[in-house]
């Protein structure tokens, strides 16, 4: 039976306001026209959200805007401090990466994998007479539920996961003939899971960002002497020794970290798989979206997607030992998968967005190679092998990637029914990029967070162009079964593949400057690469040569660039990843080994929110292809009642 439907007119009304402003043209035009027409839609239907609000903020911001656009406005909303940093703790899954079971939305317990219902909004528009009187009635096979409403109230209810309801509403008003019109309805709830590396995973963009201090914090170099030392801006309440002759613990410190979606993986609410996600929720009114998560930062085929890898950090504010292992991701989602089948037999995988195949080739060594310019730092790094050239590379791009490709779409292909078109192949753009697709000159400017780092013009136009020639050309064959692609059946195993952000991508990449950037990062990070004092007793109390605080900088502001640099990294999430090897972990917080990784691990040379909010703009299309969403909608049965009979005349 159909719970009884509540009269909570107030919230029918707002929700009906997101309804137009979502509303394909098509149906927006059809009731225009006049004619009574039964408008439905489902209520919070981006189901990782626990309260309605935070969902009606993006409706709200969708209104005739691309998803790019909706984020920019959103920005600027929240001043910059982004609109994730309350959303953050009111979702069904918590910071760990757990599914809250059951988990309560709106007030409703729910299920979060495999819902029994979904709240829906139903209301009668067009040509409604001024007073007339609704008769509802509601069938989903058990029986009509019936009530009488004047007509100009929304009706709140919940309907079956997988069954039909007919709505029908026979309208009363003085003397004119009863009109009865009547509509079906049926909630399409959409399995969608998001795979891949930090790209994926929306590293670069935490969703509550660092809040900094004006004041500095000291770091040692690497082999120096004891007066080799720096400031940068210290963490806003951090109490404890800021001068490298005061050490303290890194349990204090990690009290005033970013907060993260999920810390060990570094997802956040931007990544452009959130955003794609959301977005066939706010645009398409009768489906529900279930969305998990489970790209990680750092992962590889290999390493992350097919097995085990390790964490960046633990959730700040928790004390024990740090889980340093995160489970493979297809692991992750097979179980979930396999439970959500025991519920609901008829559960399915609907959509998968992937990205990966850049850790395969080692890109974050390049970056590495690329930025990291004294002869001490580029020795150590080549040691460990943290840094890696172009031609490491490509012998990977040759000989690893296409043989972990194939081993990938024999994992994912069971679970998507064989059809590895239902795997939404995301590429990545090229980050070196601006002003028509010139590669960036290089320098110092955007990476003088460390006195290590300067962007090699030479080793930086040669990544820029493996990257556009060889590497995104490689990805896009092994995603579609072309280029000498290993497939044993390419019409099955040839993925739907979304590249069309890279041309946005070459006017925005890390070097990008415009005079509508914030007015901090105008004054503050020089384009001349000298954005911090030198002078380490008065860099103590002001680290900024520009002698403003560094607690003015916001991460969530439009700017020209859409790839966060080093020092955007340091100011948004300066992060310390306890996920390392415990013999790399330095037992000093001030330790030259967290004035690199600092710099560097909270994502630089990474898409910004804005250009994930830009990829999601170019994954959506895909992603609405292959679930079919714009299909024309059923017609809608209307006629006229005679007075004293029951039944609908056609």
């Amino acid at each position: 039976m159909i719970p009884s439907f509540l009269r909570t007119l107030s919230a029918g009304a707002l929700l009906l306001a997101g309804i137009l402003i979502a509303m394909p043209p098509e149906r927006a035009s059809a009731q225009d026209s006049g004619a009574l027409q039964i408008n439905w839609e489902v209520r919070n239907r981006f189901r990782l959200f626990r309260e309605e609000r935070d969902f009606l903020l993006h409706v709200e911001n969708a209104r005739n805007r691309s998803i790019l656009a909706a984020e920019q406005s959103l920005e600027l909303q929240s001043e910059g401090r982004g609109w994730a940093r309350n959303m953050v703790n009111r979702l069904c899954i918590d910071l760990q990466g757990r599914v809250n079971q059951p988990c309560t939305r709106d007030n409703t317990k729910e299920n979060y994998l495999t819902p029994i219902d979904h709240p829906v909004t139903v209301r009668l528009v067009g040509a409604v007479p001024v007073g007339a009187t609704c008769a509802w009635s509601f069938d989903d096979g058990d029986g009509p539920q019936q009530s009488t409403f004047d007509c100009a109230e929304p009706i709140n209810l919940r309907v079956r996961y997988g069954k039909q309801t007919v709505a029908t509403v026979d309208v009363s008003s003085g003397s004119d003939p009863t009109q009865r019109v009547q509509t079906e309805i049926q909630v399409r709830d959409i399995f969608v899971a998001g795979l891949g590396d930090s790209i994926a995973s929306g590293e670069g963009n935490p969703d509550r960002p660092l809040a900094l201090s004006d004041e500095g914090f000291c770091f040692r170099s690497y082999l120096g002497t004891a007066g080799a030392q720096y400031y940068r801006p210290s963490r806003h309440g951090f109490k404890g020794g800021r001068a490298c002759e005061a050490p303290d613990t890194l349990a204090n410190w990690q009290r005033y970290s970013a907060l993260w979606f999920n810390s060990p993986c570094h997802r956040s609410l931007y990544s452009y798989q959130t955003r794609t996600a959301l977005a066939l929720a706010v645009r398409y009114t009768h489906i529900a979206v279930t969305y998990l998560p489970l790209a990680c930062t750092g992962a590889s085929i290999s390493d992350g997607l097919l097995g085990s890898q390790r964490a960046r950090e633990c959730p700040p504010g928790k004390t024990g030992v740090c889980n340093t292992s995160v489970s493979a991701q297809v692991a992750e989602l097979r179980e979930a998968l396999t439970a959500a089948k025991k519920r609901q037999p008829d559960r399915t995988l609907d959509l998968v967005l992937l990205s990966v195949g850049a850790n395969d080739v080692y890109f974050s060594g390049l970056v590495a190679d690329v930025i990291v310019e004294t002869a001490t730092e580029r020795a150590l790094f080549r040691r460990s092998g943290v840094m890696a050239t172009v031609d490491d590379s490509r012998d990977a791009l040759a000989r690893e990637l296409p043989q972990n490709f194939v081993k990938l779409r024999e994992a994912l292909k069971p679970l998507v029914g064989g059809d590895l078109s239902h795997v939404v192949y995301v590429s990545y753009a090229n980050p070196a990029l601006a002003e028509g697709g010139v590669p960036c000159r290089g320098g110092k400017a955007g990476f003088d967070i460390h006195p290590a780092f300067n962007a090699d013009p030479q080793r930086l136009a040669r990544v820029s162009t493996f990257v556009d020639t060889e590497f995104l050309p490689q990805l896009k064959g092994l995603a579609t079964c072309t280029r000498g692609a290993l497939c044993r059946d390419p019409e099955a195993d040839r993925m739907t593949f979304v590249d069309a952000h890279q041309a946005a991508f070459a006017d925005h990449g890390f070097c990008a400057h415009s005079g509508n950037d914030p007015e901090f990062d105008r004054s503050c990070f020089a384009e001349n690469g000298q954005s911090f004092n030198p002078d380490i007793v008065s860099a103590a109390s002001q680290p900024m040569l520009c002698g403003r605080g560094a607690s003015e900088y916001r991460a969530y502001l439009p700017r020209a660039r859409w790839i966060r640099d080093a020092n955007d990294s340091y100011f948004a999430a300066m992060t310390y990843p306890q996920g390392l090897p415990a013999a790399s972990q330095p037992t000093d917080i001030h330790d030259a080994t967290w004035g690199v990784l600092s710099a560097v691990y909270g994502g630089a040379v990474h898409p910004s929110a804005e250009g994930h909010a830009a990829m999601a703009d170019a994954a959506l299309p895909a992603a609405s292809t292959v679930l079919g969403l714009d299909a024309v909608p059923p017609g809608v049965t209307r006629g006229l009642l005679a007075p004293l009979l029951g039944g609908a005349q056609q």
